[in-house]
């Protein structure tokens, strides 16, 4: 593997990278960057996050001159992903005068992409959809455009952009550079490179251990209808300060918001169908813990980057195994200790299994935790925590007050129980809401009798029995 120093890269480029702490590339880095510094047609495959942006950018920065018109246009399946794409260049250009990106995706006032379009931006990258807008408009001209970059190409097949593409490619030049970059190759990628990319080199870095070592992955079986219980259970036992919990539909995603805000926890929702100025404050508030608890589906959470999430849930288990692979490496960075656990129905064993062949790794089935686990739980974290301020010491001051209350025949043990009950009443376990709630047990589903009353033809009040499934309490 080579290092970026003896890449033939300008002196800024490396510069910058000295600068991010950057000395060797990954693989993908390794094999794209050169092949596309000499001009090549690229497809590559990686799996998310072995810095595909970079195995990019880097050759596309290298190419671009002073003139004040698009030369690079990279295409990305959502706003946050373009976002992330258009930080990375603006990283990449910090030595480099008069050389700009913008972002372009829909959310954001038009006119203020207008204007920086207008400004002189040689770097575009944008969503399908808002880079048709600006086509229409005649707002963008590609005629000068010497590089394309597909970035995770098959999300934007998934999401049905590809008549949206096809449209797009049409209006640039026939002479130009392409890359197309992806963490699955199905067939219908390959069949739209081979539609425009003459020649075309095949980069692939084949997946090894997918997940990292310090996640502790556990799954519990568990029925649909108690999925929102076992979740609020186990952020009670382990009241992470951070963590993302991945629903397959945007659906999904709102019902169950509803429930977690219902019952008392600091929780927030981001997909496809939520205002980007939402987003950001939803995903502020989660970087700044002012939010525990985000809930996303697989496509808004592409290109969100936040560090330090404790704990990942697999609400629902991902449609493609790229996606548990994708979700689990948002916890256990730097080193750090995560937690990811995966909530699987009767009927989903096997695909859970193929899960673990396809990803090389074991998942550990976990009971479901009763009620007298989680009082049990919280009770250890609240004795831990007494502890650790006693051995922290500074008391004087409360020791006083408590010498002063047992004047009044209070003993030392029942002043402690009073404090404690009182910081217990502040816990979310204490929640009357989240207490009923938790309290369910799963010992399944029960038919309860019940009677309506329906008028006959003769107008006679008739009753009938119905069954009504009910979880028992």
């Amino acid at each position: 593997m080579n290092d970026f120093i003896s890449m033939n890269l300008s002196r800024e480029t490396k510069r910058v990278l000295e600068d991010m702490g950057f000395e060797r590339p990954t693989p993908i880095q390794d094999m794209a960057i050169p092949s596309l510094m000499n001009g090549n047609n690229v497809i590559g495959q990686a799996q998310t996050g072995t810095g595909k942006t970079l195995a990019y950018s880097i050759p596309a920065v290298e190419k671009i001159t002073s003139d004040k018109e698009p030369q690079v246009l990279i295409l990305c399946p959502t706003r946050e992903l373009a976002i992330q794409v258009s930080k990375v260049f603006d990283d990449l250009l910090k030595y480099r005068k008069g050389i700009n990106s913008v972002a372009i995706y829909g959310g954001q006032r038009i006119d203020f992409q207008i204007r920086a379009i207008k400004r002189g931006s040689q770097i575009i990258v944008g969503t399908p959809g808002r880079i048709m807008d600006h086509m229409r408009r005649k707002t963008l001209n590609f005629k000068n455009v010497k590089m394309l970059v597909l970035d995770e190409a098959d999300e934007m097949l998934n999401m049905g952009f590809i008549d949206d593409i096809k449209t797009i490619l049409e209006k640039l030049p026939n002479e130009k550079q392409s890359a197309l970059f992806s963490a699955t190759m199905p067939r219908s990628i390959l069949n739209l490179s081979e539609q425009f990319q003459k020649e075309r080199e095949f980069l692939r870095v084949p997946n090894q251990r997918l997940t990292v070592e310090n996640v502790k992955q556990t799954y519990f079986k568990v029925k649909e209808s108690d999925k929102t219980t076992l979740l609020s259970r186990i952020l009670v036992m382990k009241n992470p300060n951070s963590a993302m919990v991945f629903c397959n539909t945007k659906k999904k995603v709102d019902e169950l918001i509803s429930s977690l805000k219902s019952i008392g926890f600091q929780a927030d929702a981001i997909h496809g169908d939520i205002k980007q100025t939402s987003r950001d404050r939803v995903m502020n508030d989660f970087r700044n813990k002012h939010t525990k608890i985000l809930v996303a589906t697989d496509v808004a959470a592409r290109g969100i980057d936040v560090e330090n999430v404790e704990m990942v849930f697999n609400y629902d288990l991902p449609q493609y195994h790229e996606y548990y692979v994708h979700r689990i490496g948002r916890t256990g960075r730097m080193g750090k200790k995560g937690y990811a656990y995966t909530f699987v129905t009767e009927r989903e064993i096997g695909k859970l299994q193929i899960i673990q062949r396809y990803a090389k790794i074991k998942i550990e089935k976990s009971k479901i935790p009763s009620l007298k686990d989680v009082q049990s739980a919280r009770a250890k974290a609240l004795s831990k925590s007494v502890i650790d301020v006693i051995k922290e010491g500074n008391l004087e001051k409360y020791e006083a007050v408590v010498e002063m209350m047992t004047e009044n025949n209070y003993s030392s043990l029942q002043i402690a129980a009073a404090l404690l009950k009182m910081v217990s009443k502040a816990s979310e376990l204490d929640n009357p809401i989240l207490k009923k709630k938790i309290d369910q047990n799963f010992k399944g589903l029960r038919k309860v009798k019940s009677f309506n009353f329906t008028k006959s033809k003769n107008g006679r009040r008739k009753r009938s029995r119905t069954f009504n499934r009910r979880t028992h309490a």
